[in-house]
């Protein structure tokens, strides 16, 4: 399975990885031993901002109040799919019972965690759909508490309209922090909120490397990089709209790679040459990040059929995937590594990042080769419990007591031994671990 690159990436997304992990050691480090404080210190240094760290009701009202009706329809519309999305995911989980030996009964139940904290993003870009995408979603779940944190501008805090989309969501708390010191803030549980179990949003790289430093000692949905998406498109795709969809996801920074693959060199060839007029009538910045991406990150990979455009989509095991194809089923039973998948000129990735329920914090990196994105089971344990009547019991202590031995572990045999002395007084069982 042959491929052919008429564009090659100079650069991944490791490639620019800053060395950051030292600084926001540091800053953690501060913010978990001077509190509020230094949390309050940080925020004046990198976010300029010196109004409420926890909006009030007449903070959120305001905010609200700015937002126009059409915007607030449209948020209200994402935040209805979203949810519904959500409780149709909820609705896969069920807590079970199940009696595997006579007497002998396990279980499973779902829990949600106590308290997320939801970073929303909310610099370059306001990011009111990640308030829904996180906010909706442990709302969904259960969860008792939920903090939806963003970066306030100098002297103008959090845009309205995404204090407006956490508010309706469900958040119980926002607040008006970024960066490093927001996600520490919720961790350590500063300002008189409830430590975080869970973390959960996308952010830049001094967010994630947070995240990454503070994962263990509470949860996170994912490690995640730069945005990136590929497209298969066979020789039925519009090459126009392939173009379009490649320039829609390379704006979203310089560093977020976008891949076409395809077995038409003529479409492939036909996509580049329309790629940077697209580019160029975007608004400045956004012409400046999608220009960057294509120019360092981009690939157009030309593969001999669609079994090896699926084995390269596999491999690179991409955030967004968009198939353009024919045979749509056929691509859909075939893939295997996707954040969320596209199927058809009719849906686009826009949609998922925007309003069509699924979620769009998902894998990026290549993550999606071992787990998918956020939804609402990432704020759910999934625990289990047993109960057993003592006859129940008998042939579980025996095998118990006898694995046990066989490994070393005699401490764990003699929890077995007591209950089956207790329980069958006078009956004489082989617990050796000799054959």
């Amino acid at each position: 399975m042959t491929r052919d690159y008429l564009k090659k990436a100079t650069l991944t997304a490791k490639s620019d990885a800053s060395e950051v992990h030292e600084t926001v050691k540091t800053i953690l480090v501060d913010i978990e031993v001077g509190g509020d404080a230094k949390a309050m210190e940080y925020a004046r240094k990198f976010d300029q901002y010196e109004g409420n760290v926890l909006l009030t009701p007449d903070d959120i009202d305001a905010a609200c109040a700015l937002v126009p009706e059409k915007l607030k329809r449209d948020i209200q519309f994402s935040h209805d799919n979203v949810k519904r999305f959500a409780e149709a995911q909820k609705a896969t989980v069920s807590d079970v019972e199940v009696e595997i030996v006579p007497g002998m009964i396990a279980g499973q139940k779902a829990i949600p965690v106590d308290a997320a904290g939801c970073y929303v993003p909310g610099g370059r870009y306001s990011h009111i759909a990640s308030a829904i995408m996180t906010v909706t979603t442990a709302k969904v779940a259960g969860c008792r508490h939920i903090t939806a944190c963003s970066p306030p501008r100098p002297g103008v805090g959090i845009a309205p309209a995404i204090v407006y989309a956490a508010h309706i969501c469900g958040a119980d708390k926002i607040m008006a922090m970024g960066g490093v010191q927001g996600v520490a803030a919720m961790t350590f549980g500063l300002f008189g909120l409830p430590k975080a179990n869970i973390l959960v949003g996308p952010g830049n790289q001094f967010v994630a490397e947070a995240k990454r430093i503070l994962f263990g000692r509470v949860g996170i949905d994912m490690i995640a990089g730069p945005t990136d998406s590929l497209i298969l498109a066979d020789k039925t795709a519009d090459a126009h709209i392939v173009a379009t969809d490649l320039v829609s996801q390379a704006e979203h920074g310089y560093n977020s790679p976008v891949w076409l693959v395809t077995d038409d060199r003529a479409l492939a060839e036909k996509v580049m040459e329309l790629v940077p007029g697209l580019i160029a009538d975007l608004p400045e910045v956004n012409s400046q990040n999608a220009a960057a991406a294509w120019r360092d990150y981009a690939e157009v990979i030309v593969c001999s059929d669609r079994e090896a455009m699926a084995a390269c989509s596999d491999e690179y095991a991409p955030e967004h995937l968009t198939v353009q194809a024919e045979d749509l089923d056929w691509w859909l039973n075939r893939l295997t590594c996707y954040g969320s998948l596209f199927l058809g000129e009719e849906t686009t990735v826009s949609y998922g990042d925007k309003a069509t329920g699924t979620n769009h914090v998902l894998p990026t990196s290549g993550a999606a080769s071992y787990t998918g994105g956020l939804s609402v089971h990432k704020y759910m344990k999934i625990v289990t419990w047993q109960r057993a009547t003592r006859e129940g019991s008998r042939a579980i202590a025996e095998a118990t007591a006898r694995i046990s031995r066989l490994e070393g572990m005699e401490g764990h045999a003699r929890a077995a031994d007591v209950r089956l002395a207790k329980y069958f007084p006078g009956v004489n069982f082989d617990l050796t671990a000799d054959g």
